[in-house]
């Protein structure tokens, strides 16, 4: 099949989880022997076409504008444009894939004028980050949202969770939507035997602290607030050997006020973003991971940290239940209670035996329910479904 994928993301553009999933999946369908032409955002040095893993990257320029939503119609502007010439260029194509809203309009425009079909994938909804519509902006989202999933001839989502919100916010049939779990490599977290272990851990805490860290975006949703209102209660228990480290970029002032206010300030490391190498250290030396989402469609961070062979404590937001097995592979808390995550975390530093069976399980885990070529194989039957479906109407 030929396959042309739109995404407003990819790496060394990564902005969430979409860069990592669009990254991975695509060079295993490459290994199905499918063609893939994917077209994103100009992004720093990268080159404006280049060949990543088989996959034939093309990124369009963009014009600055100081509004989001004028930069996003200029994004679709040259995604449509550029999208256009390689359709007319490269010969037929069986399959668009659009990956969230912010790609749709350029997707929408192209499955009309070639009369190809269209498949989504959302990620995520403006309705399940928000707990609801409340506002113009949120609206015309969540409207973008629904028009991208009424065009799709399937929807994919990436949790059963998922599936009934899409189903439920965007008014998308239950039968028109495909669940297809994130991946990840596992390899990716293989270290150079170089690695000085204990000199990168003391750039983080002592040796006998243990090191608690939460890895993302620090927006409201993610719950961080939850894990500092937690710390006091750890630290208590931990006889305050512990530091907590909080890994990404985004607003975090109101967070540090919160420590300074909880008197753990000098318990706390905001290490802001960290480059992917330092972050596959940085999860060798940690002795607990901890995502305590208030909205989660998945959770690739915690297949992250099953790689990196980091227990893991997630909220019960979502689809980490999906994700995580509470007491096999991790530990599910219940969402937005701060002292069901304090009881999480100190089941993983108290019992290190216990910590060790629950890696063990995790890393497992990837290779049975969260490999990228079975991932890419059952992609690859909802191609196969639409192109049999597209052969039997008169479009």
């Amino acid at each position: 099949m030929k396959i042309l994928v739109l995404t407003w993301e990819f790496p060394p553009r990564i902005v969430g989880g979409i860069a990592r999933h669009v990254g991975e999946l695509y060079s295993e369908l490459v290994k199905l022997g499918h063609q893939i032409q994917l077209i994103t955002v100009e992004f720093g040095q990268a080159p404006r076409f280049e060949v990543v893993d088989g996959v034939e990257v093309h990124r369009v320029s963009v014009p600055k504008h100081e509004d989001f939503f004028q930069w996003v119609s200029a994004m679709n502007d040259s995604m449509g444009q550029h999208g256009g010439k390689l359709m007319l260029e490269e010969g037929e194509f069986d399959v668009i894939h659009a990956h969230d809203w912010l790609v749709g309009d350029a997707a929408i425009a192209l499955k009309h004028h070639f009369k190809v079909p269209l498949v989504a994938t959302i990620h995520a909804t403006e309705h399940g980050r928000h707990g609801g519509i409340f506002n113009p902006v949120q609206q015309y989202i969540h409207g973008k949202e629904r028009v991208l999933t009424h065009e799709a001839w399937r929807v994919i989502v990436c949790t059963n969770f998922m599936r009934r919100e899409v189903e439920h916010t965007l008014s998308t049939p239950w039968d028109k939507i495909d669940v297809v779990y994130n991946g990840i490599r596992r390899e990716k977290k293989q270290l150079d035997p170089e690695f000085d272990y204990w000199e990168f851990r003391r750039r983080f805490a002592l040796d006998n602290e243990k090191i608690v860290y939460y890895v993302g975006r620090m927006t409201y949703e993610k719950g961080v607030a939850g894990l500092i209102q937690a710390a006091p209660r750890i630290l208590h228990e931990m006889k305050q050997r512990v530091k907590f480290v909080f890994i990404g970029g985004g607003h975090t002032e109101h967070l540090k006020q919160q420590a300074r206010e909880a008197g753990i300030w000098d318990r706390c490391f905001f290490a802001g973003f960290m480059p992917d190498r330092d972050l596959d250290r940085f999860q060798t030396i940690a002795d607990c991971a901890v995502f305590p989402s208030l909205y989660e469609p998945f959770g690739i961070v915690a297949l992250e940290s099953f790689a990196a062979k980091v227990p893991v404590v997630v909220s019960d937001a979502g689809g980490f239940p999906e994700v995580v097995r509470h007491n096999r592979t991790g530990i599910v808390t219940w969402v937005n209670n701060s002292e069901s995550i304090a009881w999480g975390i100190l089941e993983v530093l108290k019992r290190p035996d216990f910590a060790r069976s629950l890696v063990n399980n995790a890393y497992e885990d990837l290779s049975r329910r969260f490999d990228w070529f079975k991932l890419a194989q059952q992609t690859e039957a909802v191609y196969g479904r639409v192109l049999h479906e597209r052969e039997n109407v008169d479009w």
